[in-house]
Order: structure tokens, then sequence, then C-alpha cells
């Protein structure tokens, strides 16, 4: 059977990862490696000025204290016996599309699998305010998953996937969108005099491309993206390759 890692940054004990775990039960063999507790918005990033505690609360489950990535990290070099065949990272409270891939936690885990040529998966709820459900998107990232077996993932790609609440049966593979969101900063005043600013976000979707993973969600259709690790703007490289002997120091 297969090896399944799932991980997240809503914490293990998160009702999405819960949710997965049951989701996945008889596809192959399960491990949890997540963080502790909630590491929404960290991104990709890595504990280095402190060290990285863990603990094994169950069978095939440890609890990190420290970032997404930093969970999976220590399950591919230290914690697993075995590398896993897939990672699956959520499924996430709350949608990761357009510029908001950048900053989530849920990605960035996904991310740090593919960098160590594993298929990797992110899966995300689309939704805000309350009411959160999470069994549609798990019982889809199954099935997503048994294909990502069965077909495999080009190398260095992984799949960022985002479930409306309100699933209407279609899926898309997308565009990630452009920024289509406006940072709200909401000024205060803490009880010891401290000013602060709280930041959230608000959406505007109008003139969105219609290819994009934004309008696929808004459409009610299920949305998955393929990611690259490769960032290098090939166009770039060519046309401003001639500016090298320009900034060349001459030699002395």
């Amino acid at each position: 059977m297969p090896n399944i890692l799932i991980t997240n940054d809503d914490g293990i004990h998160a009702e999405g990862l819960r949710a997965l775990v049951a989701a996945l039960e008889g596809l192959g063999t399960i491990s949890v490696v997540a963080p502790d507790r909630e590491r929404s918005a960290a991104a990709q990033s890595l504990t280095l000025r402190q060290p990285i505690f863990w603990e094994k609360i169950a069978e095939r489950e440890w609890a990190v204290e420290g970032t997404p990535a930093d969970a999976m990290v220590l399950a591919v070099h230290k914690l697993l016996p075995e590398l896993p065949d897939l990672v699956i990272s959520g499924v996430n409270r709350g949608g990761n599309m357009g510029e908001n891939i950048f900053y989530s936690g849920t990605v960035g885990a996904a991310v740090e699998a593919a960098i160590n040529r594993i298929p990797a998966i992110a899966v995300s709820v689309a939704h805000r305010g309350e009411g959160f459900r999470f069994e549609e998107a798990a019982r889809f990232a199954s099935s997503l998953a048994e294909l990502v077996l069965r077909e495999g993932l080009p190398d260095e790609v992984l799949l960022n996937v985002n479930v409306p609440m309100e699933w209407k049966g279609a899926v898309r593979f997308t565009r990630q969108s452009r920024k289509v969101t406006r940072n709200v900063l909401q000024p205060g005043v803490d009880p010891r005099g401290r000013n602060y600013f709280w930041l959230s976000e608000q959406q505007s979707p109008e003139g969105m491309d219609p290819a994009s993973d934004y309008a696929a969600v808004y459409d009610g259709a299920v949305s998955i993206t393929p990611l690259q690790l490769e960032r290098t703007h090939i166009t770039s490289l060519n046309h401003l390759s001639h500016w090298a002997k320009v900034l060349e120091r001459p030699v002395r």
C-alpha cells in the first residue's frame, strides 16, 4: 500500500485535518506530521534560531512545535520510517488563491514536499466566516489522491486545490489569479496604550480572469492549480542577458 503523509497549518488537532484522515482510510498507510498549533500564513518559513521540538501523540502521528515546513523537514528526514509516496496538506480552513499562495502555510508544506521530489497536494475549503464543513473537500482530496498515486505528477509540480463550500460539481484546472484583494488595516490601541493594526483582506472580484482560481470558486467549481518550483522567467533571462556586459567590472 502507498504511504501517504498528511500535514497542515491549522494544527494537528484541526477539524480539516481529521476529516482528511478519515476520508483517506483504506487508500494507504497514513501518517500525520503537523504543527502542534495553528501556524497559518507561515508560508515556507523554517525555524533556525531555536530547537524544533516534537512529540509522538499517537501511532504514526507526530506534533511538531514549528512551522508546516519544519514539520515536513522532520517528517522526511527523521520521523518517518520510509519516504511517503504522496503528501497532502490540509484541509485548510479558508481558501488559498491568488497572492495568498505565497503566504499560505498549507501551500508552503506542499512546496517543501515537492522540493524533496515527493508528489504533493494542498487542499483548502474556499469559504469565509462561520459554518465550515470539511468532509466534501476531504472526499475530493481522496479521489484526487487516487489519481496522483496512479498517474503521478510532473517533477517539481504540486497541485493547489480550492473546494468551494457549496460545490456545484464542476472541476477546473486554473491559473493562479493576480491580486484581486485589497489589504485592510484596522487600527486600534491595546490596554497598555500601544498602537496596532489588525490585518485582513477584502476581495474585489471585478475584472477577474475567467481562467483563474478565484473565478472557478466564484462559479462554484473546484479549482486545481498546478504550481511549479522553477521560478526563473525564461523570457527575461534571454531578453536581459545583454545587461551582463554593461554591468561587468573590467579586469585590472
